[in-house]
């Protein structure tokens, strides 16, 4: 199974006026953060709303990364769903498209490790020839106890843990023996994990500041600690600011900011107020937003 590694984008996926996936600026967003030297794309997670969406809309979202990144990062499909044969047909959506591997989320209501055994099954059926990840972010069940118990799926190449706990973190890294990929998902804790093992990040402010991040991981990569605690810390700050206006009403505003109208999200995420946005830039800008947005 592949592993990968570096800064990635949990990928926005921009809608337009009428609140169809926008292609075009999909397409010109794909280019710009290649450009900005990301590891890869993580596309319809929670950032990029796909369980929000119709598998109709997350299948082209898809079709559009795979065939505008062609082949010059890899891209890992988010097909987590309420319904395990959604999340199926996802998945094999996803291999014949050409992703590079397939990744959920435990559904909300599978409260079991059997069922939840079960359905990281059926994914890894469906797609048989690409490497599956789960995304762990809390949950009914212990996280290493769960990926112990997932051990005998033969295409489980590891997961994105989005949490603080650095002794769970490195517990799952240890369960994998040096062969699987874990992402930290966590972005206001990147550095530490990188210092505790991680393979990369995953995460939404990587839309925003990929550069930031693409430093954290290479600071720590060359021993330089401090440096990777010292941007980590900055764009903490943008982090907060925006979470105190409703991040991901924050983050399509600021994707225009910075030339992508990513339109309006789907709810129940719901838009930053317009009258709020001039007292968010102000802020941003006092913390280094576009600074950071420029590396």
């Amino acid at each position: 199974m592949s592993q990968f590694s570096g800064a990635w984008p949990a990928l926005v996926t921009p809608f337009s006026a009428d609140g169809h996936v926008n292609v075009s600026v999909l397409r010109r967003l794909v280019d710009y953060l290649i450009g900005k030297g990301i590891g890869g794309f993580y596309v319809c997670g929670s950032t990029g709303e796909g369980v929000y969406m119709s598998v109709a809309e997350r299948k082209l979202v898809l079709e559009t990364v795979v065939e505008q990144a062609n082949r010059r990062v890899p891209v890992i499909a988010h097909v987590g769903a309420l319904v395990a044969g959604d999340a199926a047909a996802l998945a094999r959506h996803a291999q014949e498209a050409g992703a590079d591997g397939v990744a959920s989320i435990i559904p909300p209501l599978y409260a079991n490790t059997q069922s939840i055994h079960d359905y990281y099954h059926g994914i890894a059926a469906a797609a048989p020839d690409l490497p599956l990840l789960t995304y762990i972010f809390g949950g009914p069940v212990d996280a290493v106890a769960l990926m112990r118990a997932l051990m005998d799926i033969p295409t489980l190449a590891g997961g994105k843990y989005t949490g603080p706990n650095m002794f769970e973190f490195r517990r799952i890294i240890d369960l994998g023996e040096g062969k699987w990929t874990l992402f930290s998902g966590m972005d206001e804790q990147c550095a530490f994990a990188a210092m505790f093992g991680s393979s990369g990040c995953i995460g939404s402010s990587l839309n925003y500041h990929p550069g930031a991040y693409r430093e954290i991981l290479g600071s720590v990569a060359h021993g330089d600690h401090a440096r990777a605690v010292e941007l980590q810390l900055q764009v903490n700050l943008t982090t907060a600011a925006m979470m105190e206006v409703g991040y991901l009403g924050a983050l399509k505003t600021v994707m225009g900011w910075l030339g992508f109208d990513c339109g309006r999200g789907r709810l129940p995420n719901l838009p930053l107020p317009t009258e709020k946005a001039p007292a968010l830039e102000a802020k941003l800008k006092a913390v280094g937003f576009f600074d950071l947005a420029a590396l």
